[in-house]
């Protein structure tokens, strides 16, 4: 299950409950007086303070019971010191009516992306579908991450093999930070497909089996971050620190084109280029979905 009962009907007010359970009275600027607290974070009535909103208003809305204006939207993001991802996060789970409805067919690539990637000879790339499935590669980000042709379909997903295959994982020297992106893109990805019976396959698996996955995924924690650097260690090339972006698709904005990158004349650009003619003459499993 992707989530228990209360969650699946009420992730806004589980949100916020996140959120607030990591701020203190110092950090919001209010002061405190009397004993020791008996909640982690701020009450719900320091929330209600800051937002300018009464404390049964507030109640009620982390509890499902009412629905929040704009006004309020935009006054719980600023009371609880949301960044631009947690604003889109909380406006998104606030209307979950409006959320588009699961997608149960496969995605397909088109035949000119693939073309795209073959043409990219050394620069490794991939297109991510919904819950970061690995729908495309091209040799060189076979090389450097995985033989993906080798896997079954139903396995290609970036963010289970971050977690879940031991060579992948031990491939990433930053695995840390790049697992708990994973998590907090596909929390973000969660909100527009809340019921989609793969995703909750997927978070289901992955919280059975990774005691990791399990803590930051129920942190509530999301980001949409579109670039960034990732550092490999790769058994052929050795270490090779590289630049990543990702870039939506016009005709299904759930497809990312995911290309990584390093400045030429540099160590990690000759890398690359070593590995590509490795890939050549290794021939990684071709394509077959």
């Amino acid at each position: 299950m992707i989530m228990d009962n209360e969650e699946a009907g009420n992730e806004f007010g589980r949100f916020l409950r996140a959120r607030r359970a990591e701020l203190t009275p110092d950090d919001v600027g209010l002061t405190t007086y009397g004993g020791p607290r008996r909640v982690t974070g701020l009450r719900r009535e320091e929330v209600a303070q800051l937002a300018a909103i009464s404390t049964d208003y507030y109640t009620r809305l982390e509890q499902g019971r009412v629905g929040p204006s704009e006004a309020v939207l935009t006054t719980l993001a600023r009371a609880l010191r949301l960044d631009e991802d947690q604003q889109a996060y909380l406006r998104q789970v606030a209307r979950p009516g409006g959320a588009r409805p699961a997608r149960r067919t496969a995605q397909r690539v088109r035949p000119q992306t693939r073309l795209l990637l073959d043409n990219l000879v050394d620069t490794p790339a991939l297109v991510l579908g919904r819950h970061l499935d690995v729908l495309a590669w091209n040799p060189l980000a076979a090389a450097l991450i995985t033989d993906f042709g080798a896997l079954p379909p139903e396995h290609r997903n970036y963010i289970r093999l971050a977690f879940l295959d031991p060579q992948v994982r031990s491939g990433f020297a930053d695995w840390e930070s790049v697992a708990h992106n994973c998590v907090a893109f596909l929390r973000m990805n969660a909100a527009r497909h809340p019921d989609d019976p793969r995703l909750a396959t997927l978070v289901g698996e992955l919280s059975l089996r990774d005691p990791d996955f399990r803590r930051w995924w129920s942190s509530h924690q999301v980001a949409g971050r579109m670039f960034g650097t990732k550092t490999f260690q790769h058994p052929i090339a050795g270490r090779i620190t590289l630049d990543w972006q990702m870039f939506a698709s016009a005709e299904d904005p759930d497809q990312m084109l995911m290309i990584l990158t390093a400045p030429r004349d540099t160590p990690a650009h000759q890398a690359l280029r070593f590995l590509a003619s490795w890939a050549q003459q290794t021939r990684p499993t071709p394509i077959t979905s």
